[in-house]
């Protein structure tokens, strides 16, 4: 199908194509899809560029439930403004946007509040459990389909609440920049805004995809001194280098727990971890890698399963933190990060391993799903 995004110049719906999927644990199928116009407070946009995130995965294969199906998954992207609906001051058709999962309203007590960036209608909009807010702009075939995290951008128009939006610097390439809209950023900022991490120290970081080597990134921006790479992939070592990782451990390389190797290595353990797996064993033993006294350890990965630890490796002065979108005010903090990645502060093209189209959406998936690739960027509309 290629529609070119057409608009029915009576009722404003555009038809266009986008990724559809229909039930869990099958291939996404490329559809023509009705996207409504704009309402209060929303704004339509025009994908130019989108790239697939462990997260999507997670919906698709691991957190199914029945009801967040149909969907139009994706997230992490970039694009153009194509009309705004009534009450949309700060956004016009032609404006470059970044689309967050996260909303910034501004108002609310958390907005307001210095040490959080959790806003209050992110989570009143989203069903957790089916990660799609009730209302949906989508309909194909005759059926409303949901919107993923109420962005949806493997399609070549969504929309999306203004407090889900932010502007960018018009110069920005869009093919890049899609991804500081999640996976940059959540490892960068857990590393520089929730850990804290301080000039001089050892991090290891679990976890080598665009998470971790965006959380090893912050590492090292941060002036940390010892950055130990964990993976049991030895393949991603070389790609962390790249990032600042001077330290790589394989735990399959140890017949005792990887918390002990690292402990051994380090005088009693690293003053920082960062868990950028989602996997609540790989958690606990991050924490426990930590030094007693003043080691920090931070839950970055994704995951709604239940998780222990011993109480004594608190008690003894570990701190358990957790970061969602690396502790980022959305609408404030993406802005500022592809000013920093223009003024070559931050590094963005080296996540980018594979380009290919929406069409080939499936072979983006299957990458990501057997770890051959950190990014893939599909190029949706022309920018």
């Amino acid at each position: 199908i290629s529609t070119g995004g057409k608009t029915n110049k009576l009722s404003n719906v555009i038809k266009c194509k986008a990724a559809v999927a229909w039930e869990p644990n099958k291939p996404v199928v490329i559809e023509e899809i009705e996207v409504a116009p704009p309402q209060d407070g929303e704004v339509r946009i025009k994908i130019v560029a989108t790239s697939v995130c462990h997260s999507d995965l997670y919906h698709l294969f691991e957190n199914i439930h029945k009801d967040g199906f149909p969907v139009v998954l994706g997230h992490e992207a970039a694009g153009i403004v194509e009309s705004v609906g009534p009450g949309v001051t700060e956004f016009q058709p032609g404006d470059k946007v970044i689309p967050l999962f996260l909303s910034q309203c501004k108002e609310c007590r958390f907005c307001k509040h210095p040490k959080t960036n959790v806003c209050e209608k992110s989570w009143s909009e989203i069903r957790i459990d089916a990660m799609s807010p009730l209302d949906s702009r989508f309909t194909c075939k005759g059926k409303k389909v949901y919107q993923f995290s109420g962005t949806s951008t493997f399609s070549e128009y969504t929309v999306v609440r203004q407090i889900n939006l932010t502007k960018i610097d018009p110069a920005a390439p869009l093919d890049k920049v899609c991804l500081l809209s999640c996976g940059i950023c959540t490892g960068y900022g857990a590393a520089v805004n929730t850990a804290e991490v301080k000039e001089g120290s050892t991090c290891a970081v679990f976890g080598l995809g665009a998470v971790g080597l965006a959380a090893v990134m912050g590492c090292k921006n941060a002036g940390a001194k010892r950055i130990i790479a964990v993976d049991t992939n030895p393949d991603k070592f070389e790609k962390a280098k790249v990032f600042g990782a001077n330290e790589f451990v394989n735990p399959k390389d140890h017949d005792k727990p990887i918390s002990q190797v690292l402990s051994e290595m380090t005088n009693g353990g690293v003053d920082y971890s960062l868990e950028c797996v989602g996997n609540v064993e790989v958690m606990r033993s991050a924490l426990e890698s930590t030094v007693q006294g003043w080691g920090v350890s931070v839950i970055v990965g994704w995951n709604m399963h239940e998780f222990s630890g011993q109480p004594i490796k608190l008690i003894t002065g570990r701190t358990w933190k957790g970061a969602l979108f690396g502790g980022f005010k959305s609408k404030d903090g993406v802005p500022e990060m592809v000013k920093a990645y223009m003024n070559k502060k931050l590094m963005v093209d080296e996540f980018i391993t594979h380009n290919l189209t929406l069409d080939q959406i499936n072979d983006a998936i299957e990458m990501m799903k057997h770890g051959k690739c950190i990014r893939t960027v599909l190029n949706v509309s022309p920018q």
